[in-house]
């Protein structure tokens, strides 16, 4: 992505994490990527005033705690958090689900892959996508997007 701040993925599955830690490097990301295990410890993450605001949050649904759902819930009520985009990486194929992320205001719905190679197009779609993208905060960043 040519924004070079952080990617946060918010996923309990350690398989998930290292496919995406794994796909982030053969696609030459140099985005740091934070890894949070649930909707709890991402809003942790992201109110703390000592962490960088991720330029995208890629959001796992079924997580212990407090799930994906949940944290959209509290997230996009937030002014602050609000803006950031989340892109929904998940193996649930309900309507509601998908139907209640988009009303919880997700930039985009995708099923995990089961082939590697199709997730590594996923994200590498993601990647393009986001890096093409003129995002409505970018100024408040006083140029350190690149």
């Amino acid at each position: 992505m040519r924004h070079k701040r952080t990617i946060l993925l918010v996923e309990d599955d350690k398989v998930d994490v290292m496919t995406v830690k794994r796909a982030c490097r053969e696609l030459k990301l140099t985005n740091p990527l934070v890894v949070t295990g649930n909707g709890e410890e991402a809003l942790e993450y992201l109110r703390n005033p000592d962490n960088e605001r991720p330029c995208i949050i890629l959001l796992d649904l079924n997580m212990p705690k407090m799930n994906g759902l949940e944290f959209l819930t509290v997230a996009k009520k937030d002014s602050e958090l609000k803006p950031i985009p989340v892109i929904v990486l998940t193996t649930s194929h309900e309507d509601q689900d998908r139907i209640q992320s988009f009303n919880l205001g997700v930039a985009g719905y995708m099923l995990k892959p089961v082939s590697y190679q199709r997730f590594i197009e996923m994200v590498r779609t993601i990647d393009m996508y986001w890096t093409l993208s003129e995002l409505p905060f970018e100024n408040e960043y006083n140029g350190n997007i690149s």
